[in-house]
């Protein structure tokens, strides 16, 4: 799952914050999804990421052993969804939150 929310502050840096809970395994398992998460948001975002946005990308059941280029189409898929969400800029006092979430691929 993947939320956006735009700051509306008027600086261009993309932010962006990784969780997993324990519901998808042990420590290891949450480790090894966030370090997925975050290898891909490093070659996502720069391309389909908003600039002045904050990014939260929530590790779900599956993300540490699915295959990485169906993770990183997940996450494209994702990304581009929540930019129609967001549509125009948002004025200041508006403010902007949407998600999408990625694909479960619990058995």
């Amino acid at each position: 799952m993947a939320q956006v929310r735009d700051r509306a502050d008027g600086k261009a840096a993309i932010r962006v914050g990784f969780t997993a809970t324990r519901r998808i395994g042990g420590a290891v398992v949450r480790n090894r999804a966030k370090r997925r998460l975050r290898e891909a948001a490093r070659l996502m975002l720069p391309q389909l990421g908003r600039a002045g946005c904050d990014y939260v990308l929530i590790a779900r059941g599956g993300v540490a052993g699915r295959p990485w280029p169906r993770l990183l189409d997940d996450l494209k898929s994702a990304l581009i969804r929540l930019a129609a969400d967001l549509g125009a800029p948002q004025s200041a006092d508006a403010g902007g939150k949407a998600s999408a979430p990625l694909p479960d691929t619990r058995s």
